[in-house]
């Protein structure tokens, strides 16, 4: 089996866009048009896996909630040094600072999408996949 993507429903289609496109540097991939909603699909510069953004055409006012299963989606960045200046820009602040996580040499962090989805940020340099 191959993972192909994974879907989250987005209240405001434009500030999601820019976060994942311009923050986290998704790619369009596709644009589908149904007939309650249209689907938005971003893949990472490799085009393995693909986020699916789900524009509801009838949102909740408040936006949507995750209940208790879902916990975060995680991005690889080259270094905190250069994505810290451009979260900062782009609007954004960490939910968690960067830090090495004990026992794994990994530096993390954890900011949250515009939607309140967390993401964590791994910085590859001491990524041990």
């Amino acid at each position: 089996m191959k993972l192909l993507h994974a879907m989250i429903r987005v209240k405001d289609i434009n500030k999601s866009l820019d976060f994942y496109t311009n923050l986290l540097g998704l790619r369009p991939a596709k644009t589908m048009q149904l007939d309650d909603c249209k689907l938005h699909y971003l893949s990472d510069e490799y085009g393995d896996v693909q986020i699916e953004l789900t524009e509801n055409f009838q949102n909740p006012p408040e936006g949507y909630t995750n209940g208790t299963a879902f916990g975060h989606f995680a991005f690889e960045t080259e270094s905190f040094d250069e994505f810290t200046p451009k979260l900062k820009k782009a609007g954004y602040d960490y939910l968690y600072e960067p830090f090495v996580l004990e026992g794994s040499g990994m530096k993390i962090a954890f900011i949250k999408d515009p939607d309140g989805n967390e993401i964590e940020i791994i910085e590859n340099k001491l990524t041990q996949y």
